[in-house]
């Protein structure tokens, strides 16, 4: 299969996961670039954040007009993740790329074994024709939750070259309460402004050069699959959304533990 066609199916997905679930498309991204289109882990890392930008500003786009969007939450989630985005896009070229694949993949295990439990707690509450949380109640976690969630969610985009939607979904959704709408579409605002940060980081310091042969096609793909993504969360159930994401990242989880394994 050539590199083209390759680029274009793999951006695809990306683009349906980002749209869709708000979030999964570096963590698609990475290990697509790395074993299916050749390029180094540091290339992939940077490739895959030029890409989640431009997808994620597009799935934004689509949502920006529902009223699903926390801005407030979203813009003081990314802005607590600054500054560990910036220090730990320079400590990621000196850290051995299997220790940082090792940790990716436990956190992503655990994160989907989280969505799973709610995803059970959700389904049971919409049979019984029980509202979300919404509101002030669904901001329980309150300023201090949000800036350590959110600069967490800084340091693993920065390490690992993602934008860190597939953390910030689960952690809107069980630290701050919101409803799994509403956690989808604000993860968009933190996944965007972490992506930009790091990307810029990465590309001063380690002055790392893109291929356009294979980010192009790959992010026109993105963008195109996000748009159907957009569609696609709007025809299932919180509950439903929450299982698909937690599937995404335990199948991605063990992926790229037998990859540093073998």
């Amino acid at each position: 299969m050539s590199v083209l066609i390759t680029a274009l199916l793999c951006g695809a997905v990306v683009g349906v996961a980002l749209g869709g679930l708000g979030g999964g498309g570096g963590v698609l991204a990475v290990p697509a670039l790395v074993y299916l289109l050749g390029l180094s882990p540091a290339e992939a890392g940077t490739t895959s954040l030029v890409i989640v930008t431009a997808t994620t500003a597009t799935a934004l786009a689509r949502h920006a007009g529902t009223g699903t969007i926390r801005w407030r939450t979203g813009a003081l989630f990314a802005a607590a993740g600054v500054l560990p985005a910036i220090g730990a896009s320079v400590l990621a070229h000196r850290i051995p790329q299997p220790v940082l694949t090792s940790a990716f993949a436990v956190l992503a295990a655990l994160a989907a074994a989280a969505m799973l439990r709610g995803a059970a707690r959700r389904g049971r509450a919409e049979e019984g024709g029980e509202a979300a949380p919404s509101g002030p109640a669904a901001g329980r976690g309150g300023p201090l939750g949000t800036v350590a969630a959110g600069a967490g969610l800084g340091a693993v985009t920065g390490l690992l070259g993602v934008g860190g939607g597939f953390l910030a979904v689960p952690a809107l959704v069980s630290v701050l309460k919101l409803p799994m709408r509403r956690a989808v579409a604000t993860s968009l605002v933190v996944v965007l402004i972490n992506s930009v940060v790091s990307l810029v980081t990465r590309l001063g310091v380690a002055g790392i050069s893109l291929d356009p042969a294979v980010f192009l096609p790959f992010v026109g793909a993105a963008v195109l699959g996000a748009w159907d993504g957009k569609r696609l969360a709007a025809k299932l159930s919180g509950a439903a959304l929450q299982r698909a994401f937690a599937v995404l990242l335990l199948a991605v989880a063990a992926f790229m533990l037998v990859g540093v394994l073998i």
